[in-house]
């Protein structure tokens, strides 16, 4: 992929590694397979892009890169294990990295969003009680307040970028949490024990087995994820296209 950008377009002057998956579900219901998948997208993927643009960036004595990473790379959230392991190694990642490629002319930017209204949340997967496990997890992307668009994100991040900054927290709430769990992370993992056992739902349903949101839904009325559907129209989650309806690569490359 980085060999067929730079033979197209020329140098790559900024990486942002974005992609993501999340899996939904207590840690009893969560196979070895979940914690490899979960680290081959957001840590392996990161840092195969990373170790390809590195060398002419070197070079060249110039460059950025941006870690896409998350809230749960930086507090223990419930229900999302092998999410927030991976992220944690994803924020190790882009902050030892920073630190080693500064006398290169190479800027490292850690980005940890909170809450996205993205529209991913009719594809995330969902074990256990998928339908409570849905009902909470849509619940928080689709509050305003709460949660950010991807357009006000992407501005953040950009801006973020271009100022160089070690690292940005996005959203209110995500910061608050931050803090909080920095000052007193007793405190903050005791009420997110609380929330695992009196507030999240338990083990049962499919158990190890995985449904993705858009079948989740029973116990979510449509009006509530209204924000958060049409994020999912917006940046074409409803529908996966077949393969023969997609661009090739070069096309992507060069319409971009």
């Amino acid at each position: 992929m980085i060999a067929t950008v730079e033979r197209r377009l020329g140098s790559i002057d900024v990486l942002v590694n974005n992609a993501g998956i999340i899996g939904v579900g207590p840690v009893h219901t969560m196979e070895i397979a979940d914690f490899e998948q979960t680290m081959k997208t957001h840590f392996w993927g990161s840092l195969y892009t990373i170790l390809a643009v590195l060398p002419g960036m070197r070079a060249r004595k110039a460059g950025r890169i941006v870690n896409i990473t998350s809230i749960g790379g930086k507090i223990p959230v419930p229900h999302l294990l092998p999410y927030t392991a991976s992220k944690f190694a994803q924020v190790g990642l882009s902050s030892g990295l920073r630190t080693e490629v500064a006398d290169d002319g190479i800027v490292v930017t850690t980005v940890c969003p909170g809450l996205m209204r993205t529209g991913s949340h009719i594809n995330a997967e969902f074990h256990s009680q998928n339908n409570k496990e849905y009902a909470w997890f849509a619940l928080g992307n689709a509050v305003p307040g709460m949660s950010t668009s991807a357009e006000n994100a992407a501005r953040q991040i950009l801006a973020a970028c271009a100022r160089g900054d070690a690292e940005i927290v996005l959203t209110l709430p995500a910061k608050a949490a931050v803090m909080v769990y920095g000052l007193f992370p007793s405190l903050f993992t005791g009420i997110a024990e609380c929330v695992d056992r009196w507030i999240l739902p338990g083990p049962g349903g499919i158990g190890h087995g995985t449904v993705r949101g858009r079948d989740s839904r029973e116990l979510m009325p449509d009006f509530v994820t209204t924000l958060s559907d049409r994020a999912s129209d917006r940046n074409n989650e409803r529908e996966a296209k077949p393969p023969s309806a997609l661009p090739t690569a070069p096309a992507i490359f060069e319409r971009s």
